[in-house]
């Protein structure tokens, strides 16, 4: 099951609330904080597009990016046991352990 939103390129994250008896969510990758909600899944996803044409507007009178930006390097946690899998496997093909993570990162986003 997938609890995302997809519009206009942007994802939004939708999640239930059994005290309030809302969903809510919020617009993700960007470097602010856009909430949204709804009584039921049409409201949540209007909201969403809603929310994402704001943010749009305000960006656009602000000259501000859309998207977050990323630097292009992150620290990923794995157990040691597939660490050290990993580095034989990356030797044992001749390259980098991070082309290894890079190539699997790849391959997932393909498929996705």
């Amino acid at each position: 099951m997938k609890n995302t939103l997809n519009y206009k390129g942007f994802l939004g994250s939708v999640s239930f609330s059994a005290e309030d008896e809302i969903l809510h969510g919020k617009i993700e990758c960007i470097e602010d904080l856009i909430l949204y909600e709804g009584g039921s899944v049409t409201e949540v996803k209007n909201a969403f597009k809603e929310a994402v044409e704001d943010y749009i507007e305000i960006c656009k009178q602000t000259n501000k990016p859309l998207n977050k930006r990323f630097k292009g390097s992150f620290n990923i946690c794995v157990t040691p046991d597939l660490h050290q899998k990993a580095a034989k496997l990356a030797t044992t093909k001749g390259i980098s352990l991070n082309q290894l993570v890079q190539n699997a990162i790849e391959r997932e986003i393909e498929v996705a």
